[in-house]
Order: structure tokens, then sequence, then C-alpha cells
């Protein structure tokens, strides 16, 4: 059973998190505004949406009718009969809770607006998946990744610890959601055939296997070039981590060209670990 839990938790694409929080930490290390605490708190916070959120598209998928035994993914515990629905729904509010509680401490180190962005957050957990017009649903998913694993959490855990924005921070945040958006892309590219045959429109299924791919390629390589501006101030060394993350992502787009099926789901693992790793070649950049 516990196997089936951590399954449902799709552990390989949380790094789309992580890489987001680390990302604003770096930027903190290199402002000199670097804090524990905030930095530590919004990082389990992030985790704990993103597992809500992993949860709560479990459950209203399954509901739905959008996914069946069988599929080409990640085995799905709710669909497969490993978990009821009931447990389901009641695991997504439990994690929601409890990253709403972490959420809530953290208005002991910034204002009290940022309670709307946590809000907007929570509604997002649900809003990928249900209610009137779920984003997953409607080829939106990507922008979605883009917003709540990219600009949001870049930018306001930098908020938090330096106590301002900085245009630097949001265009790096452009290059985390897109880097993201990359692992949906993946998920996207190798379910074409099963979200077609229920209706799910995704970018894949509404513009092809051909444009999924290609937009794959293009937004590694123009997450590197929003930050160029960047690394052209900094020493030469630190080009290590766009070509680092260049040569991977350019790696992994010729191996999905080459996949199909289950043979692609190492790559949706791998392009969330790439992404992981130029957030921590970063950080360890500006230590």
């Amino acid at each position: 059973m516990l196997k089936c839990w951590i399954e449902a938790m799709r552990l390989r694409t949380l790094p789309v998190s992580a890489a987001g929080v680390i990302t604003a930490w770096a930027f903190a290390l290199w402002s000199g505004t670097f804090k524990v605490v905030p930095a530590v708190i919004c990082l389990l916070f992030a985790l704990l949406a993103q597992i809500a959120s992993n949860f709560a598209n479990e459950y209203f998928d399954f509901r739905d009718g959008l996914d069946r035994p069988g599929r080409v993914g990640p085995r799905r515990g709710v669909t497969e009969g490993d978990i009821t629905p009931r447990a389901m729904l009641i695991a997504t509010a439990v994690t929601v809770a409890l990253a709403c509680c972490l959420g809530l401490s953290l208005l002991f180190y910034g204002p009290w607006w940022l309670l709307i962005v946590g809000i907007l957050v929570v509604v997002g957990v649900y809003a990928y998946s249900a209610g009137p017009y779920p984003l997953s649903r409607h080829a939106l998913g990507e922008v979605a990744v883009v917003v709540f694993f990219g600009i949001v959490p870049v930018n306001f855990t930098y908020y938090l610890m330096a106590g301002t924005f900085n245009a630097t921070v949001f265009n790096a945040s452009l290059a985390i959601g897109l880097m993201g958006a990359n692992i949906l892309l993946v998920n996207n590219y190798r379910d074409i055939d099963d979200d077609r045959s229920v209706g799910k429109h995704t970018l894949a299924t509404r513009f092809g296997a051909s444009f999924a791919s290609a937009l794959y390629l293009i937004n590694g390589w123009v997450a590197m070039a929003l930050l160029g501006a960047l690394f052209s101030t900094l020493p030469i060394y630190c080009a290590v981590a766009p070509i680092i993350y260049l040569t991977i992502h350019t790696l992994l787009w010729i191996a999905l060209l080459q996949r199909k099926g289950t043979a692609l789901n190492p790559l949706l693992g791998i392009t969330a670990l790439n992404m992981l790793l130029f957030s921590l070649t970063l950080l360890i950049l500006f230590l």
C-alpha cells in the first residue's frame, strides 16, 4: 500500500517544485539576503502543493473517466483499484491543509498580502484538474506550470528573503517555468493517443506530436536565452550551468524523437532532474 501512495506522489516530477525554490535561494545568496527558515518553509510548501496537485489530478481524472486501467504512463493507484477514490480525496485535502499551515507561517516573514498568493496556489492545485474549466484538459497545463512552478515560487521565495522583486529573478522564473513545462510536454507527448481517445485536450493532442517535441526543444533553449544577460555578467566558469543543461536537454530531445510509449517514462524523470541540476549548479556558483 505504501508503494501505491509513493507512486501517486509522482516522485520523479517533484524536482520541478524544488528547482523553483532552489533557484530563488541562489539569487538570495547572490544578493546577500538568504534566510534559512523562510527558505526551508518555502521548499516544503512547494513540495506539498505539488503532491496535493498530483493527488487531485489522479482523483479527478479517475472520477471523470480520463484514466483507464493499463494506461501507457505510470500506474495510477485509484484507476487500478489500489487506492479508493475517497482515500485519495481525503489525502488531497490533508496535504493541502498541511501546505496551508506552512504557508501561514510565512506571514511572519512577509506582508499580509502574501496570503492572497497562497490562496491562488491552493486554487491552482484544484483548478489544474477540476472546476468548471480544468486547465490540464484545455491545453493550458503548460501555462499553469510556467506560472505555478516558475513565476510564483521563484519570485515570491526571493521576495520573502530579499524584501523586493528583481527583473533578473523574474527572467529566471520564466526560464524555470519553461523547463518545468517540458516535463508536462513529455507526459502529454507520451499520452497523446490515450488523451485523444477520452477527449482530453493538451497541446500535444491539439497540435500534434511534432509540435510538442519541437516545443520541448525550444523551451529549453529559450530558457537559457532568458538568462543570457545574467551569465554575460558572471565569471566565465559560470557558463558551466547553461552548457550542462543544454547538452543534456538536447540529448533528451533526440531521445524523445526516437522513443514511444512506456520508453518515454524515464525521459520524464531525467527532464526533471536536469532542471534540478541546473538550479543546484546555480546555487553552488552563487555560494
